[in-house]
Protein backbone atom coordinates (compact mmCIF):
# COMPACT_ATOMS: atom_id res chain seq x y z
CA UNK A 1 0.00 0.00 0.00
CA UNK A 2 1.41 3.12 -0.96
CA UNK A 3 0.95 7.03 0.78
CA UNK A 4 0.95 10.36 -1.25
CA UNK A 5 0.29 14.43 0.20
CA UNK A 6 -0.28 16.98 -1.45
CA UNK A 7 -0.97 21.03 -2.65
CA UNK A 8 1.34 23.93 -1.67
CA UNK A 9 4.39 21.94 -3.36
CA UNK A 10 4.16 19.40 -0.54
CA UNK A 11 3.47 15.78 -1.22
CA UNK A 12 4.68 12.91 0.74
CA UNK A 13 4.77 9.28 -0.52
CA UNK A 14 4.26 6.17 2.48
CA UNK A 15 3.95 2.81 2.12
CA UNK A 16 1.94 0.87 4.78
CA UNK A 17 1.80 -2.18 5.35
CA UNK A 18 1.57 -5.39 3.16
CA UNK A 19 0.48 -8.96 4.62
CA UNK A 20 2.98 -11.66 4.05
CA UNK A 21 6.73 -11.89 3.60
CA UNK A 22 8.85 -8.59 3.92
CA UNK A 23 11.23 -7.67 0.54
CA UNK A 24 8.74 -9.45 -1.76
CA UNK A 25 7.27 -7.91 -5.03
CA UNK A 26 5.06 -5.59 -3.15
CA UNK A 27 7.89 -3.40 -1.26
CA UNK A 28 10.23 -3.88 -4.41
CA UNK A 29 7.67 -1.99 -6.05
CA UNK A 30 6.05 0.39 -3.21
CA UNK A 31 10.03 1.45 -2.68
CA UNK A 32 10.61 1.76 -6.61
CA UNK A 33 7.78 4.18 -7.11
CA UNK A 34 8.98 6.15 -3.67
CA UNK A 35 12.57 6.80 -5.69
CA UNK A 36 10.51 7.85 -8.79
CA UNK A 37 8.13 10.26 -7.39
CA UNK A 38 10.94 12.18 -5.89
CA UNK A 39 13.00 12.61 -9.29
CA UNK A 40 9.96 14.60 -10.66
CA UNK A 41 10.92 17.08 -8.01
CA UNK A 42 7.41 18.72 -8.19
CA UNK A 43 7.10 16.04 -5.22
CA UNK A 44 8.19 16.12 -1.49
CA UNK A 45 8.62 12.50 -0.85
CA UNK A 46 8.89 11.11 2.75
CA UNK A 47 12.01 8.98 2.76
CA UNK A 48 12.19 5.29 2.89
CA UNK A 49 12.93 4.90 6.34
CA UNK A 50 9.40 6.44 7.87
CA UNK A 51 7.74 4.42 5.10
CA UNK A 52 9.36 1.31 6.91
CA UNK A 53 8.22 2.34 10.54
CA UNK A 54 4.80 3.05 9.48
CA UNK A 55 5.07 -0.32 8.16
CA UNK A 56 6.39 -2.16 10.75
CA UNK A 57 3.47 -0.36 13.06
CA UNK A 58 0.71 -1.58 10.76
CA UNK A 59 -0.30 1.72 10.41
CA UNK A 60 -3.24 1.72 7.72
CA UNK A 61 -3.95 4.64 4.81
CA UNK A 62 -6.14 6.44 6.77
CA UNK A 63 -4.42 6.95 10.08
CA UNK A 64 -1.01 7.03 7.83
CA UNK A 65 -2.81 10.08 5.97
CA UNK A 66 -3.80 12.20 9.64
CA UNK A 67 -0.33 11.21 11.13
CA UNK A 68 1.95 12.64 8.26
CA UNK A 69 -0.96 15.46 7.57
CA UNK A 70 -0.70 14.32 3.60
CA UNK A 71 -3.58 15.39 1.76
CA UNK A 72 -3.77 12.45 -0.81
CA UNK A 73 -2.99 8.82 -0.37
CA UNK A 74 -2.40 6.30 -2.96
CA UNK A 75 -3.06 3.05 -1.84
CA UNK A 76 -2.41 -0.33 -4.00
CA UNK A 77 -2.70 -3.78 -3.96
CA UNK A 78 -0.65 -6.64 -5.90
CA UNK A 79 -1.91 -9.75 -6.64
CA UNK A 80 -0.25 -12.98 -8.50
CA UNK A 81 -2.65 -15.17 -10.85
CA UNK A 82 -0.87 -17.49 -13.55
CA UNK A 83 1.72 -15.76 -15.26
CA UNK A 84 0.27 -12.09 -14.78
CA UNK A 85 0.73 -9.44 -11.93
CA UNK A 86 -1.71 -7.09 -11.49
CA UNK A 87 -1.92 -3.99 -9.10
CA UNK A 88 -4.71 -1.90 -8.00
CA UNK A 89 -4.46 1.48 -7.46
CA UNK A 90 -6.20 4.27 -5.94
CA UNK A 91 -5.93 7.89 -5.28
CA UNK A 92 -7.89 9.49 -2.31
CA UNK A 93 -7.99 12.69 -1.07
CA UNK A 94 -7.45 13.07 2.64
CA UNK A 95 -9.66 15.80 3.92
CA UNK A 96 -12.70 14.75 2.25
CA UNK A 97 -11.82 10.59 1.58
CA UNK A 98 -12.97 11.62 -1.85
CA UNK A 99 -11.54 8.90 -4.98
CA UNK A 100 -9.41 11.19 -6.98
CA UNK A 101 -8.63 8.54 -9.21
CA UNK A 102 -8.45 4.42 -9.43
CA UNK A 103 -7.02 1.98 -12.11
CA UNK A 104 -5.47 -1.35 -12.61
CA UNK A 105 -2.32 -1.97 -14.04
CA UNK A 106 -1.70 -6.06 -15.28
CA UNK A 107 1.42 -7.12 -17.00
CA UNK A 108 2.90 -10.31 -18.14
CA UNK A 109 4.92 -12.43 -15.44
CA UNK A 110 7.18 -13.81 -18.34
CA UNK A 111 10.16 -11.07 -16.16
CA UNK A 112 9.15 -10.42 -12.64
CA UNK A 113 11.91 -7.16 -13.20
CA UNK A 114 10.62 -6.33 -16.15
CA UNK A 115 6.83 -6.05 -15.14
CA UNK A 116 7.52 -4.30 -12.30
CA UNK A 117 9.47 -1.58 -13.96
CA UNK A 118 6.62 -0.98 -16.52
CA UNK A 119 4.32 -0.97 -13.55
CA UNK A 120 6.17 1.41 -11.98
CA UNK A 121 6.15 3.77 -15.21
CA UNK A 122 2.94 4.54 -15.88
CA UNK A 123 1.84 4.25 -12.00
CA UNK A 124 4.40 6.99 -11.32
CA UNK A 125 3.26 8.70 -14.48
CA UNK A 126 -0.35 8.58 -13.72
CA UNK A 127 -0.02 9.69 -10.02
CA UNK A 128 2.08 12.92 -11.21
CA UNK A 129 -0.71 13.95 -14.14
CA UNK A 130 -3.89 12.82 -11.85
CA UNK A 131 -2.60 14.99 -8.87
CA UNK A 132 -1.33 18.00 -10.68
CA UNK A 133 -4.94 17.43 -12.36
CA UNK A 134 -6.49 17.27 -9.28
CA UNK A 135 -4.71 20.54 -8.55
CA UNK A 136 -5.87 22.45 -11.18
CA UNK A 137 -9.56 21.95 -10.61
CA UNK A 138 -8.94 23.44 -6.91
CA UNK A 139 -6.64 26.32 -7.93
CA UNK A 140 -9.47 27.18 -10.60
CA UNK A 141 -12.66 27.27 -7.99
CA UNK A 142 -10.31 30.15 -5.93
CA UNK A 143 -9.89 33.80 -5.92
CA UNK A 144 -7.29 35.08 -7.99
CA UNK A 145 -5.64 37.31 -5.39
CA UNK A 146 -5.64 34.71 -2.83
CA UNK A 147 -3.91 32.26 -5.10
CA UNK A 148 -0.34 30.62 -3.63
CA UNK A 149 3.02 30.42 -5.66
CA UNK A 150 1.59 26.48 -5.80
CA UNK A 151 -2.12 28.12 -6.61
CA UNK A 152 -0.94 29.99 -9.22
CA UNK A 153 1.19 27.59 -10.67
CA UNK A 154 -1.72 25.02 -11.07
CA UNK A 155 -4.31 27.86 -12.28
CA UNK A 156 -1.76 28.57 -15.07
CA UNK A 157 -1.19 24.50 -16.05
CA UNK A 158 -5.17 24.63 -16.19
CA UNK A 159 -5.47 27.89 -18.52
CA UNK A 160 -1.85 26.57 -20.71
CA UNK A 161 -3.78 23.50 -21.51
CA UNK A 162 -6.68 25.29 -23.65
CA UNK A 163 -4.29 26.01 -26.38
CA UNK A 164 -5.74 29.38 -27.55
CA UNK A 165 -4.11 32.53 -27.86
CA UNK A 166 -6.69 33.96 -24.60
CA UNK A 167 -5.62 31.20 -22.21
CA UNK A 168 -2.09 31.37 -22.73
CA UNK A 169 -1.99 34.97 -22.29
CA UNK A 170 -4.04 33.60 -18.96
CA UNK A 171 -1.65 31.23 -18.16
CA UNK A 172 1.32 33.13 -18.80
CA UNK A 173 -0.35 35.88 -16.03
CA UNK A 174 -0.23 32.71 -13.63
CA UNK A 175 2.89 31.60 -13.79
CA UNK A 176 4.33 35.61 -13.68
CA UNK A 177 2.43 35.42 -10.48
CA UNK A 178 3.77 32.05 -9.63
CA UNK A 179 7.45 33.30 -9.99
CA UNK A 180 7.02 36.52 -8.41
CA UNK A 181 5.86 34.66 -5.14
CA UNK A 182 8.34 31.80 -5.41
CA UNK A 183 11.35 32.50 -7.32
CA UNK A 184 13.25 29.22 -6.51
CA UNK A 185 9.94 27.88 -8.74
CA UNK A 186 11.59 26.08 -11.55
CA UNK A 187 8.38 24.47 -12.34
CA UNK A 188 6.26 27.38 -12.50
CA UNK A 189 9.34 28.59 -14.85
CA UNK A 190 8.77 25.82 -17.33
CA UNK A 191 5.24 26.81 -17.61
CA UNK A 192 6.05 30.68 -18.60
CA UNK A 193 8.39 29.22 -20.73
CA UNK A 194 6.13 26.81 -22.32
CA UNK A 195 3.29 30.22 -22.72
CA UNK A 196 6.10 32.01 -24.98
CA UNK A 197 6.93 29.15 -26.97
CA UNK A 198 3.30 28.80 -27.80
CA UNK A 199 3.30 32.37 -28.60
CA UNK A 200 6.24 31.48 -30.98
CA UNK A 201 4.79 28.58 -32.20
CA UNK A 202 1.44 29.85 -33.03
CA UNK A 203 2.60 33.14 -34.12
CA UNK A 204 0.20 34.88 -31.65
CA UNK A 205 3.13 37.40 -30.68
CA UNK A 206 5.90 38.40 -32.26
CA UNK A 207 8.06 35.51 -33.00
CA UNK A 208 11.67 36.52 -32.57
CA UNK A 209 11.11 38.20 -28.71
CA UNK A 210 8.84 35.13 -27.84
CA UNK A 211 11.82 32.99 -28.89
CA UNK A 212 13.69 35.18 -26.40
CA UNK A 213 11.52 35.26 -23.74
CA UNK A 214 10.99 31.70 -23.82
CA UNK A 215 14.76 30.64 -23.75
CA UNK A 216 15.03 33.21 -20.77
CA UNK A 217 12.40 32.07 -18.69
CA UNK A 218 13.95 28.16 -19.27
CA UNK A 219 17.18 29.32 -18.07
CA UNK A 220 15.36 31.01 -15.02
CA UNK A 221 13.99 27.68 -14.38
CA UNK A 222 17.63 25.77 -14.55
CA UNK A 223 19.13 28.12 -12.27
CA UNK A 224 16.35 27.82 -9.59
CA UNK A 225 16.74 23.60 -9.97
CA UNK A 226 19.02 21.99 -12.23
CA UNK A 227 17.51 18.69 -11.73
CA UNK A 228 14.09 19.13 -12.38
CA UNK A 229 13.70 17.43 -15.16
CA UNK A 230 11.05 20.18 -16.59
CA UNK A 231 13.48 22.90 -16.69
CA UNK A 232 15.29 21.25 -19.00
CA UNK A 233 12.58 19.96 -20.80
CA UNK A 234 11.70 23.61 -21.21
CA UNK A 235 15.00 24.54 -22.22
CA UNK A 236 14.84 21.45 -24.70
CA UNK A 237 11.87 23.11 -26.59
CA UNK A 238 13.25 26.92 -26.25
CA UNK A 239 16.70 25.47 -28.12
CA UNK A 240 14.66 23.63 -30.71
CA UNK A 241 13.06 27.65 -31.41
CA UNK A 242 16.28 28.81 -31.89
CA UNK A 243 16.86 26.19 -34.54
CA UNK A 244 19.72 24.02 -32.25
CA UNK A 245 18.35 20.69 -32.56
CA UNK A 246 21.41 18.49 -31.28
CA UNK A 247 21.29 20.79 -28.15
CA UNK A 248 17.39 20.53 -27.88
CA UNK A 249 17.62 16.73 -27.84
CA UNK A 250 20.68 17.00 -25.41
CA UNK A 251 18.50 19.05 -23.02
CA UNK A 252 15.60 16.64 -23.69
CA UNK A 253 17.29 13.60 -22.94
CA UNK A 254 18.67 14.71 -20.12
CA UNK A 255 14.84 15.36 -18.95
CA UNK A 256 14.24 12.32 -19.41
CA UNK A 257 17.51 10.83 -17.34
CA UNK A 258 16.24 12.60 -14.82
CA UNK A 259 12.70 11.22 -14.56
CA UNK A 260 12.11 8.35 -16.99
CA UNK A 261 7.88 8.71 -16.30
CA UNK A 262 8.32 12.11 -17.58
CA UNK A 263 6.17 11.54 -20.82
CA UNK A 264 6.11 15.13 -21.61
CA UNK A 265 10.02 14.94 -22.43
CA UNK A 266 9.56 11.26 -24.09
CA UNK A 267 7.27 13.17 -26.43
CA UNK A 268 9.00 16.46 -26.87
CA UNK A 269 11.75 13.80 -27.95
CA UNK A 270 9.25 12.64 -30.85
CA UNK A 271 8.42 16.03 -31.23
CA UNK A 272 11.71 16.54 -32.28
CA UNK A 273 12.92 13.95 -33.95
CA UNK A 274 9.70 13.32 -36.07
CA UNK A 275 10.63 16.80 -38.12
CA UNK A 276 13.90 16.30 -39.76
CA UNK A 277 16.00 13.43 -37.13
CA UNK A 278 15.27 9.89 -36.18
CA UNK A 279 12.02 9.16 -37.52
CA UNK A 280 11.83 5.51 -36.13
CA UNK A 281 13.12 7.10 -32.84
CA UNK A 282 9.80 9.16 -32.70
CA UNK A 283 7.23 6.94 -33.06
CA UNK A 284 9.56 4.91 -30.31
CA UNK A 285 8.97 8.43 -28.39
CA UNK A 286 5.20 9.00 -29.08
CA UNK A 287 4.37 5.34 -28.43
CA UNK A 288 6.33 5.51 -24.89
CA UNK A 289 4.67 8.96 -23.57
CA UNK A 290 1.23 7.88 -24.63
CA UNK A 291 1.86 5.13 -22.53
CA UNK A 292 2.98 6.64 -19.55
CA UNK A 293 0.01 9.23 -20.01
CA UNK A 294 -2.99 7.80 -22.05
CA UNK A 295 -5.29 10.76 -21.11
CA UNK A 296 -2.10 13.65 -21.48
CA UNK A 297 -3.70 17.18 -22.45
CA UNK A 298 -1.14 17.00 -25.58
CA UNK A 299 -2.13 13.90 -26.62
CA UNK A 300 -3.14 15.32 -30.07
CA UNK A 301 0.64 15.81 -30.15
CA UNK A 302 2.05 12.90 -29.45
CA UNK A 303 -0.72 11.28 -31.85
CA UNK A 304 0.35 14.03 -35.01
CA UNK A 305 4.35 13.33 -33.79
CA UNK A 306 3.64 9.66 -35.00
CA UNK A 307 2.14 10.96 -38.35
CA UNK A 308 4.78 13.02 -39.26
CA UNK A 309 7.22 10.30 -38.60
CA UNK A 310 4.91 7.89 -40.92
CA UNK A 311 4.69 10.28 -43.64
CA UNK A 312 8.92 10.59 -43.23
CA UNK A 313 9.04 6.81 -44.00
CA UNK A 314 6.70 6.60 -46.46
CA UNK A 315 3.43 5.35 -44.39
CA UNK A 316 1.18 7.41 -45.87
CA UNK A 317 -2.32 5.70 -44.75
CA UNK A 318 -0.80 5.44 -41.45
CA UNK A 319 0.20 8.36 -41.27
CA UNK A 320 -3.52 9.55 -42.23
CA UNK A 321 -5.17 7.43 -39.72
CA UNK A 322 -2.88 8.78 -36.63
CA UNK A 323 -3.45 12.37 -37.67
CA UNK A 324 -7.01 11.86 -38.14
CA UNK A 325 -6.96 10.71 -34.47
CA UNK A 326 -4.92 13.97 -33.50
CA UNK A 327 -7.31 15.85 -35.16
CA UNK A 328 -10.25 14.32 -33.09
CA UNK A 329 -9.03 15.52 -29.85
CA UNK A 330 -10.68 18.56 -28.50
CA UNK A 331 -8.27 20.79 -27.97
CA UNK A 332 -6.19 20.28 -31.14
CA UNK A 333 -4.89 23.50 -32.43
CA UNK A 334 -4.77 24.51 -36.39
CA UNK A 335 -1.52 23.13 -36.93
CA UNK A 336 -2.81 19.32 -35.78
CA UNK A 337 -5.43 19.88 -38.25
CA UNK A 338 -3.57 20.75 -40.67
CA UNK A 339 -1.36 17.94 -40.72
CA UNK A 340 -4.25 15.72 -41.06
CA UNK A 341 -5.98 17.59 -43.84
CA UNK A 342 -2.38 17.54 -45.46
CA UNK A 343 -1.98 13.64 -44.61
CA UNK A 344 -5.38 12.95 -45.81
CA UNK A 345 -4.85 14.85 -49.19
CA UNK A 346 -1.32 12.60 -49.82
CA UNK A 347 -3.36 9.93 -50.01
CA UNK A 348 -6.75 10.68 -52.13
CA UNK A 349 -9.52 11.14 -49.59
CA UNK A 350 -9.48 14.42 -50.44
CA UNK A 351 -13.19 14.89 -49.17
CA UNK A 352 -11.97 14.36 -45.48
CA UNK A 353 -9.13 16.92 -45.67
CA UNK A 354 -11.76 19.54 -47.31
CA UNK A 355 -13.66 19.13 -44.08
CA UNK A 356 -10.80 19.60 -41.89
CA UNK A 357 -9.92 22.18 -44.28
CA UNK A 358 -13.16 23.99 -43.44
CA UNK A 359 -12.38 23.55 -39.46
CA UNK A 360 -9.11 25.59 -40.45
CA UNK A 361 -10.44 28.33 -42.30
CA UNK A 362 -13.14 28.94 -39.41
CA UNK A 363 -10.52 28.78 -36.94
CA UNK A 364 -8.19 31.06 -38.66
CA UNK A 365 -9.35 32.10 -41.97
CA UNK A 366 -6.15 32.93 -43.39
CA UNK A 367 -3.96 29.95 -42.32
CA UNK A 368 -2.03 28.95 -45.35
CA UNK A 369 0.33 26.31 -45.62
CA UNK A 370 3.49 28.59 -45.16
CA UNK A 371 2.00 29.45 -41.78
CA UNK A 372 1.96 25.27 -41.22
CA UNK A 373 6.16 25.16 -42.55
CA UNK A 374 7.14 28.26 -41.08
CA UNK A 375 5.95 26.91 -37.34
CA UNK A 376 8.05 23.22 -37.78
CA UNK A 377 11.62 22.10 -39.22
CA UNK A 378 10.83 19.90 -41.21
CA UNK A 379 13.00 17.78 -43.53
CA UNK A 380 13.04 18.99 -47.70
CA UNK A 381 11.49 15.45 -47.94
CA UNK A 382 8.72 16.20 -45.74
CA UNK A 383 7.97 19.52 -46.49
CA UNK A 384 7.79 18.52 -50.28
CA UNK A 385 5.21 16.01 -49.39
CA UNK A 386 3.42 18.19 -47.02
CA UNK A 387 2.89 21.05 -49.74
CA UNK A 388 1.86 18.84 -52.07
CA UNK A 389 -1.09 17.47 -50.06
CA UNK A 390 -1.96 21.41 -49.41
CA UNK A 391 -1.94 21.92 -53.02
CA UNK A 392 -4.64 19.32 -53.57
CA UNK A 393 -6.93 21.08 -51.57
CA UNK A 394 -6.14 24.53 -52.03
CA UNK A 395 -4.73 25.32 -48.63
CA UNK A 396 -2.21 27.85 -50.67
Amino acid sequence: IILLPGPNSLYVLSVAAQRGVRGGLADGLAYDIITRLAKLRSLFVIAQGTVFALDQRSVGPEEAGRTLNVDYVVSGTLRRQDKRLAVSVELVESRTARIVWADVFDHKLDDAFLALDEIGDRIVASIESEVEAAECKLAILRPPNSLDAWQAHHRGLWHMYRFNREDNQRARHFFEMAVRLDPTFSRAYAGLSFTHWQNAFQRWDEREPAIERAHDAAGRGLAADDRDPAAHWAMGRALWLRGRQDQSLTELQRAVDLSPNFALAHYTLGFVNCQSGDAEAAIGSSDHSRRLSPFDPLLFGMLAVRAIALVRLGRLDEAADWAVQAAARVNAHVHILAIAACCLAMIGRVQEASELLASIRKTVPSYRIEDFLAAFHLSPEAEALFRDGARRIGLG
